[in-house]
């Protein structure tokens, strides 16, 4: 009923006197964690979280800066890039992926960090990487193929070019990064950057799962840090901090 460490692949065993996972509450405690070792309704509950993840990644590498019609300075170009034009835009945007498709018009965020560190890329040329919502994890059409990348990615150059006429002139090279791409390479259920979907009953005291909101899990000692735990995704750090805020308290107490 408690953790003692942690073992690896290569069959070393690390003793702990408390363990704390950062990666997701379902990767945790349903793969990590030997389902034997917890209630069946506790693993119900776990196994229920809706992940589902709809960001992928767009990196282009681009000939010349975009010239965007909106700034025509280059300073404006070292923050966020948004492509957000309303409320009813990002609603449509959406609703393709309600039916496992592509978002035709995505929700776009870009940044340019070779604007900040001209090094990572030869002189005269630039990176641009581009988050894209919203690219299901499921398609409805078939999976994740190459055809299915190369429509993504002309659908996010299409998009920008529409505020940076220059801009599909100017790619030289991209590569596209899906949601099951980000499952495999950072352990992302589902490919889901914020460990599980942000929605009205999965945060606050509901996150993870209901009764087990401060960081603890039914292992004694075992806690989660995670942005699987609240406050979710979005407030880099916050959760890790708040666990250990609830490992002092116990310590405390003891």
């Amino acid at each position: 009923g408690r953790v003692i460490g942690v073992a690896l692949e290569t069959g070393e065993h690390l003793a702990a006197r408390r363990v704390v996972s950062s990666a997701d509450p379902k990767r945790t405690l349903c793969g990590l964690v030997p389902a034997t070792c917890l209630d069946p309704e506790f693993v119900r509950a776990v196994n229920n979280i809706r992940f589902r993840g709809a960001a992928a990644i767009v990196r282009l590498v681009l000939g010349e800066l975009p010239r965007f019609t909106a700034r025509a300075a280059d300073g404006a170009l070292r923050g966020a890039i948004t492509i957000a034009p309303s409320l009813d835009y990002l609603e449509r945007a959406y609703d393709d992926a309600k039916y496992g498709g592509v978002s035709r018009h995505p929700f776009l965020e870009a940044r340019i960090p070779t604007l900040l560190d001209p090094g990572l890329a030869p002189a005269g040329r630039h990176l641009m990487t581009v988050q894209v919502q919203y690219a299901p994890y499921q398609l409805r059409d078939g999976p994740w193929d190459a055809a299915a990348r190369e429509r993504l990615a002309d659908t996010v150059v299409a998009a920008l070019a529409r505020h940076a006429p220059n801009l599909g002139t100017a790619v030289l090279e991209r590569q596209v990064v899906t949601p099951p791409d980000l499952e495999q390479r950072f352990a992302l259920t589902e490919g889901h950057p914020y460990h599980g979907e942000m929605a009205l009953d999965q945060i606050f005291f509901m996150r993870p799962v209901a009764g087990w909101a401060r960081y603890r899990t039914p292992i004694k000692d075992l806690f989660l840090c995670g942005a699987g735990s609240h406050p979710g995704g979005g407030l880099p750090g916050a959760p890790g901090r708040n666990a250990a805020r609830e490992m002092l308290r116990k310590e405390r107490l003891r």
